[in-house]
């Protein structure tokens, strides 16, 4: 079966701008959504906290990542990655490249891997000084690190 080619008289420049401005719009929607990762990764039904010292803040997108030496149970520094929001919607809250520098001592709530792998969804943070970030105040801590 041949295709017949598009017949363009007769349609208004502005129904055909309305028409490609959404086609564009829905393509460019779509390619976030599949680009964008799901959080089922994490526990958000447990709460941790943990206290150690940051070793990097990687602000990039799409998320910030928060790597911190905690020392486990056992006395054995270990290396967490606190995954966060995206720079852009965490400057708007007042985030900076420099909210965390490297050996600051910051205690965090994070949702734990469901794997036990040593990382976690950021829920909010309090900084030496005991100033907070995220969600800190109110958010119970349902498990132990």
């Amino acid at each position: 079966m041949r295709m017949q080619p598009f017949d363009l008289r007769g349609v208004s420049g502005f129904r055909l701008a309305c028409v490609s401005l959404a086609s564009l719009g829905a393509s460019l929607l779509a390619g976030n959504a599949i680009a964008h990762h799901s959080a089922n990764m994490f526990d958000s039904d447990r709460t941790i906290e943990i206290s150690g010292t940051i070793k990097e803040f990687q602000w990039t997108n799409p998320h910030v990542w928060i790597q911190v030496t905690v020392e486990n149970a056992e006395g054995v520094a270990e290396e967490w990655s606190i995954e966060g929001g995206g720079p852009n919607s965490l400057s708007r809250r007042g985030w900076r490249p420099t909210t965390f520098k490297p050996g600051d001592a910051v205690a965090f709530k994070v949702h734990p891997m469901r794997n036990g792998a040593p990382a976690g969804l950021f829920i909010g943070a309090q900084l030496a000084d005991g100033a907070t970030l995220g969600r800190w105040e109110g958010t119970q801590v349902t498990q132990g690190y």
